[in-house]
């Protein structure tokens, strides 16, 4: 079946996309001191959970990391493979989320905690231990997703009606 251009659905998809990516890039630049660095606490990874409502989440997080770290003056691998990392999570999170909204925040933290730290060292020149880099950022990624963004989610899981429903949009129930 043929999608219209103008088809609500998919207007309203790339909007949630946008406006995720947007807010993505706010809350990186808004707390750039912390949002960097071998430990770093990226308040916007927090976001790592919407796809556990929408699909439009995950080139929405994609998008916006990859602005955080353009905007962010991020080395080009960083720009590149950091991205990568929020897009497998993402959709490590699109996937999961079917089988309990308790496991959305696992691949975000996990693609995170496996592949910056090497960003780290061959980007950044960081001369921490590689299982020491995972246990920083891990400790980051758990903090950001697994306690705030767990937070985020129960609030936004009260609202999803309304936040979530609009031009039949599909979200868990």
């Amino acid at each position: 079946m043929e999608k219209k251009k103008n088809d609500p659905k998919t207007v309203y998809a790339l909007a949630y996309a946008a406006a995720i990516a947007a807010i993505y890039v706010v809350l990186t630049m808004l707390f750039l001191p912390i949002s960097f660095g071998p430990v770093q606490f990226r308040i916007s990874e927090i976001l790592c959970i919407l796809p556990y409502f929408t699909p439009a989440a995950v080139p929405g997080l994609f998008i916006g990391c990859f602005l955080s770290n353009l905007f962010g003056g991020a080395a080009v691998m960083d720009v590149v493979f950091g991205s990568l990392a929020t897009l497998i999570g993402a959709v490590g999170s699109l996937y999961i989320g079917k089988v309990s909204r308790w496991l959305v925040c696992l691949p975000p933290i996990l693609a995170n905690t496996i592949i910056i730290p090497w960003v780290l060292r061959y980007a950044y020149g960081s001369t921490d231990l590689i299982p020491f880099a995972m246990v920083t950022v891990g400790i980051g990624e758990i903090l950001a997703i697994g306690v705030l963004g767990n937070i985020l989610l129960l609030t936004l899981d009260r609202y999803k009606g309304l936040l979530f429903r609009r031009a039949g949009m599909q979200t868990r129930t």
